[in-house]
């Protein structure tokens, strides 16, 4: 499976690249706004670091709006996918860029009818929001196990991209249902590293290593 990191934040994708664990990058107006720089400018230095897949998302709501965005946004770098949300307007949207080869990550999905759709008209990613659904009493995965089976039973080429991440069972359960790619905050990846005997084997180590006699 993938991991993507869900910021807009240079640094923090900089450190997950340096480690060799980080896939991609999924952006959002909200993520672009806490960093209060020009957001041309933060997707150009996320890709020039070497990212080969940054989504980027269109703020309009109309299809010739989000059209003439996603058009704009694909010519910034070869690693851009665009953001479009999952509403009759980002259907529309969404089979005419992916006809224009443009990847689409369709964003904002919270059934198995939306992702089923938005494969239909050749989205790249589909983003089903799992944290948000367990917050209105959901089990967010079990909306990820009906995805992967609909893909599983049928030829789409569209990858399941499971957002709004908000532990790390979060990304066990998703691997182990077979989801494509997670994508999920810098402190969600940082937990996925750690592990309280580690640190502790590490220490004893080192202890140990105190009395080998040197020299």
């Amino acid at each position: 499976m993938q991991l993507f990191l869900d910021t807009a934040s240079v640094t923090e994708i900089r450190t997950m690249w340096e480690t060799g664990i980080l896939d991609g990058v999924t952006t959002n107006p909200t993520l672009v706004a806490k960093e209060g720089r020009k957001f041309e400018d933060v997707l150009r230095e996320i890709c020039a670091l070497g990212v080969p897949s940054v989504s980027a998302e269109v703020v309009a709501t109309d299809t010739e709006g989000m059209l003439r965005e996603g058009r704009h946004l694909r010519t910034i770098h070869p690693s851009i996918y665009v953001k479009v949300p999952m509403t009759p307007a980002g259907l529309r949207a969404t089979k005419v860029l992916a006809a224009e080869q443009t990847r689409v990550n369709m964003t904002l999905v919270f059934s198995a009818n939306q992702a089923l759709l938005a494969a239909k008209v050749g989205a790249a990613y589909v983003s089903p929001f799992i944290g948000r659904l367990d917050d209105q009493g959901q089990v967010g995965m079990d909306l990820i196990r009906e995805i992967v089976q609909i893909y599983r039973n049928y030829p789409f080429p569209t990858k399941v991209l499971v957002a709004s991440v908000r532990h790390p069972v979060h990304v066990l359960e998703a691997a182990k249902i077979g989801a494509d790619i997670a994508t999920m905050p810098y402190a969600v990846m940082e937990k996925l590293v750690q592990h309280p005997l580690t640190d502790l084997g590490l220490a004893r180590f080192l202890k140990d290593w105190e009395k080998v006699p040197k020299g």
